[in-house]
């Protein structure tokens, strides 16, 4: 499995450069045809792994867009005791080099693990951040290369509220402090 499409967190994750994938699979698919059978190779690919930038992870998620596979589920980083990279993930230095290492962590590593299902309209906000982010701007909007739409209708947004979710979210820091509740009956007609 490639595990990703970017050469330098293959090389943080110990796997030979994504082109060694490419050949397998047009390999696989050629002896597949030669045969007749209707067999598929399934990438596997994992988010958040210690090296991996965000530029990394929106190059992923075109390589995803590019031949049409949306997984289902994503595998996102994991430290397990004794591995090389746990001790990147704790330390952010890479055991085998002594070299600094990229660690994503917090929100961005939940950007990345979305851009991997850019697809799903759970994950719009932070696709967005994080294309903003890294300043690929040019894949939001209508355009073929485009992961996700500029706006989203309201009904269509994990929120109910459209592209007005994030100033929603600055504007609810000044908005008053009472429950739900004690609004509401400052409402109501008194009876």
């Amino acid at each position: 499995a490639p595990e990703h499409v970017s050469d330098e967190v293959l090389r943080h994750m110990g796997k030979p450069a994504f082109k060694v994938y490419e050949n397998f699979a047009r390999n696989f698919k050629q002896i597949d045809e030669q045969l007749g059978k209707n067999q598929f190779v399934l990438p596997y690919f994992i988010t958040g792994h210690p090296g991996c930038h965000l530029q990394d992870a929106v190059k992923l998620a075109e390589y995803i867009r590019d031949v049409g596979f949306f997984p289902e589920q994503v595998q996102d980083f994991y430290p397990t005791p004794g591995s090389v990279a746990t001790a990147m993930y704790h330390t952010g230095v890479n055991p085998l080099t002594m070299a600094a290492v990229y660690v994503p962590k917090g929100r961005e590593k939940n950007m990345q693990r979305a851009l991997v299902q850019y697809n799903k309209r759970e994950n719009y906000l932070l696709v967005h951040e994080a294309l903003t982010k890294a300043y690929r701007e040019d894949l939001i909007g209508r355009g073929k290369k485009a992961l996700i739409p500029a706006k989203v209708k309201s009904s269509d947004h994990p929120t109910g509220q459209g592209g007005q979710a994030q100033k929603n979210k600055k504007n609810s820091k000044t908005r008053s402090a009472q429950p739900a509740s004690a609004k509401r009956s400052k409402n109501k007609p008194k009876r």
